[in-house]
């Protein structure tokens, strides 16, 4: 067989392979984005708008911490080209699938000062890992 005639399967199956494989980081930036499925060791980044200067603050109610690592604490990040004392900007959470199974991923916008006061909004992702 000629080099060209073994090189085009080769190349096939390489392709086919590297298809199959599961982004390493998957973005998450709302419910609508859920269910969300994962893989042992694949990281995911979720992103949520937030604004702490009108005392609400995302606390992680829930961590899925059965199938879910958290890399970090939450990163806020406000657009520079906003310019504006009080805009809102990005909350930004890290985790790392980290064993098979079901779990839920439940934050909630509320005042870290007042918990028994219900939450502004809630954010509850099914997750699954495989």
């Amino acid at each position: 067989m000629s080099l060209p005639r073994l090189l085009v399967p080769a190349a096939l199956a390489l392709l086919a392979a590297c298809a199959q494989q599961p982004q390493r980081t998957v973005e998450l930036d709302g419910e609508s984005e859920c269910p969300k499925r994962l893989v042992v060791g694949q990281s995911m980044t979720l992103t949520l708008p937030s604004n702490p200067t009108t005392g609400y603050r995302w606390l992680v109610h829930n961590p899925a911490s059965e199938i879910l690592r958290s890399l970090g604490p939450e990163v806020y990040n406000s657009p520079e080209q906003a310019g504006l004392v009080g805009s809102g900007g990005l909350s930004t959470w890290r985790f790392q699938a980290k064993a098979a199974g079901e779990g839920h991923l439940i934050l909630v916008y509320q005042q870290p000062w007042a918990p028994e006061v219900r939450p502004v909004q809630t954010f509850d992702c099914a997750i699954r890992v495989q």
